[in-house]
């Protein structure tokens, strides 16, 4: 005690920064602790999650769900159009990203992908008509995921769109995802003038049919392999798919010259595909929603099986109970912005695209894309410390998935959400950023959270479900 103000102040700080930035500022020795309290200090939920950790049950649920999601085998099986293949997909039904959304409280990027969507299937034939069709209660809109199904962004599939039709041949689930529209203004950042409408009708009528046949003229294409391989390549397979993308028009390019369709649509459909450095991702999404619809539904599983957002809610599923959703508001993500826009410009989060996350790529394994930070901001050590992170709130590593950058050991994969909720580590996840308003797209990339109130809440109706709490 004697010696306490005449030897060097060293000091350990735990909560907020700005103590230890001070002491810093003033030439002091601080070290800062990333310390949180679980369940942002609830007493309710902390009991809830007392209850959980090392519960027998729970852990024995965990290892089936992890073990069905690394099991998984996802295969390109074909291309068809929606109201052929996804299960449940009415005359006038509309899907759309994230949880489970009314018209009226949707947001500008989605009523305005709807409205596109409307006319593109020849509803009604202007913006106000559709705009009064989709308010009179005609249509019936509903989660893609409830449809064994993802979409980018608001994420929205009509009857008349073609969609990927992946199986899950370990375990036999179906999983579908729309074709993806390139970069600009598109229908899934709310987009809806006359050329995105006539690019969509293109990549029904040509695209779609190139890609069918090309499909039927060869062998089955796993998706995990090439995303592995993509991995190697520098891709995350959620915001870059440069590798991914390529990878699949080396294996496409010999069956689409074999299909006799005209030159004129081999060489547009080539000519897409290549200028599309995002042409992978729906596939990505789909193949990541088979590996976690397996691992849906294991009775007092808390492994999260989906994380989706549709810009105006964040929303989760866990394995253990059902299909039912956990929601917030969502967030508006922090990232770079295209010049003339800033976040006051920003629609918040939306799109199924956190499925990739969720199946332990994108974010998770920002580790292997270094290059994406050009994209969303940041470092690569950052991306390499997100990597690094989401190891403490996941269930195992998925080998096929694995990281050079970090020895080649798997990605996190499989959210534990008593992890999450335990460590208040939430969830990385790297997002493009959509304008507010309809009918203006794509303004920047970023970077975002997933909100730990949901996790909370999971954790709190599984204890309950158990008994346990």
């Amino acid at each position: 005690m004697t010696n306490l103000f005449s030897s060097d102040l060293k000091v350990i700080n735990v909560g907020l920064d700005t103590f230890a930035d001070s002491i810093i500022q003033n030439g002091g020795n601080a070290t800062k602790v990333a310390w949180r309290p679980p369940a942002l200090g609830d007493t309710n939920t902390g009991r809830a999650l007392a209850t959980l950790i090392n519960n027998e049950e729970v852990d024995a649920a965990n290892r089936i769900a992890l073990s069905r999601y690394l099991a998984a085998n996802p295969v390109l099986k074909g291309v068809d159009k929606a109201a052929n293949s996804v299960p449940g997909m009415g005359e006038r039904t509309l899907l759309h990203a994230g949880p489970p959304i009314s018209w009226e409280e949707m947001g500008g990027p989605m009523k305005g992908a709807i409205i596109g969507a409307v006319i593109y299937e020849g509803w009604t034939e202007t913006e106000k008509a559709a705009f009064e069709l989709a308010s009179s209660g005609e249509i019936t809109f509903a989660p893609c995921h409830h449809h064994s199904a993802v979409g980018p962004m608001s994420g929205i599939i009509s009857p008349s769109m073609p969609v990927w039709i992946v199986e899950n041949t370990e375990h036999g689930n179906k999983s579908y995802s729309n074709f993806n529209e390139g970069l600009g203004k598109v229908l899934r950042y709310g987009a809806n003038s006359p050329e995105v409408i006539l690019r969509l009708k293109w990549i029904e009528e040509t695209l779609a049919t190139v890609c069918r046949l090309s499909l039927e003229n060869r062998e089955e294409l796993e998706l995990k392999p090439l995303i592995g391989q993509a991995l190697h390549m520098g891709d995350e397979c959620h915001n870059r798919n440069v590798a991914s993308t390529a990878l699949l028009i080396k294996q496409l390019i010999p069956s689409v010259i074999k299909t006799n369709l005209p030159p004129n649509d081999i060489a547009s459909t080539v000519e897409f595909m290549s200028g599309n450095d995002l042409f992978f991702l729906n596939l990505s999404m789909a193949a990541c929603k088979g590996m976690m619809d397996a691992a849906h539904g294991i009775d007092h599983s808390s492994m999260v099986t989906a994380m989706a957002r549709n810009g105006v809610t964040f929303g989760i599923r866990m394995s253990g109970t059902g299909n039912e959703w956990f929601w917030t508001q969502s967030r508006v993500a922090d990232g770079l912005f295209f010049p003339g826009f800033s976040q006051n410009d920003a629609a918040p989060d939306l799109g199924d695209s956190a499925i990739t996350e969720t199946a332990g790529i994108g974010g998770f394994a920002m580790a292997s894309a270094p290059a994406i930070v050009q994209f969303v901001g940041g470092t690569p050590t950052e991306a390499l410390g997100y990597t690094q992170e989401m190891a403490h709130i996941t269930l195992g590593r998925n080998n096929a998935f694995s990281i050079p950058a970090l020895d080649f050991i798997g990605s996190p994969a499989g959210i534990d959400a008593r992890k999450v909720v335990d460590t208040g580590i939430e969830p990385i996840i790297n997002t493009g950023i959509a304008h507010k308003d309809a009918g203006v797209g794509q303004i920047g990339a970023g970077i975002t959270r997933a909100p730990m109130t949901v996790f909370n809440d999971a954790i709190t109706t599984l204890a309950d479900k158990l008994g346990t709490n």
